[in-house]
């Protein structure tokens, strides 16, 4: 029985720590990859159409779900993705959108893209959080 226990390999189980702090070089959260994303994203759902207050909230959340279906395709692993998406009607108005995180600035990034068509604006900001 001693030599059967030796002889099964133990399985980390997955929410152990792995104890890695820093993602490696070219695992870090790329913010020009991840806006080249975002705008074929936006493109993809909003050109040619026409701003629409009841269907502005679906557009919003497709976006998201969408700009993180890509982003997680790019390989970051260990980022934790947060995305925003804010679709209003263009009518000249300035608009201005603020942001506050505490993060490590070392291995955590944003990327943003704002697009602007004749009748709607959007701005999409997808965060990337190192999870530790």
């Amino acid at each position: 029985l001693e030599n059967d226990l030796k002889a099964t390999p133990t399985v980390p189980d997955a929410s152990e720590n792995s104890y890695i702090i820093r993602p490696n070089f070219k695992d870090k959260f790329k913010p020009a990859l991840v806006k080249e994303v975002i705008q074929d994203v936006i493109n993809e759902h909003l050109t040619n159409k026409t701003y629409d207050p009841d269907q502005a909230p679906t557009w919003c959340k497709n976006i998201t779900e969408a700009v993180k279906e890509r982003v997680k395709q790019l390989g970051m692993e260990r980022y934790k993705l947060a995305v925003n998406v804010v679709i209003g009607e263009q009518r000249g108005q300035g608009i201005k959108v603020g942001c506050r995180c505490f993060w490590d600035s070392d291995t955590d990034n944003y990327a943003q893209y704002f697009y602007m068509g004749e009748t709607m604006f959007c701005l999409a900001t997808a965060f990337g959080v190192f999870f530790y």
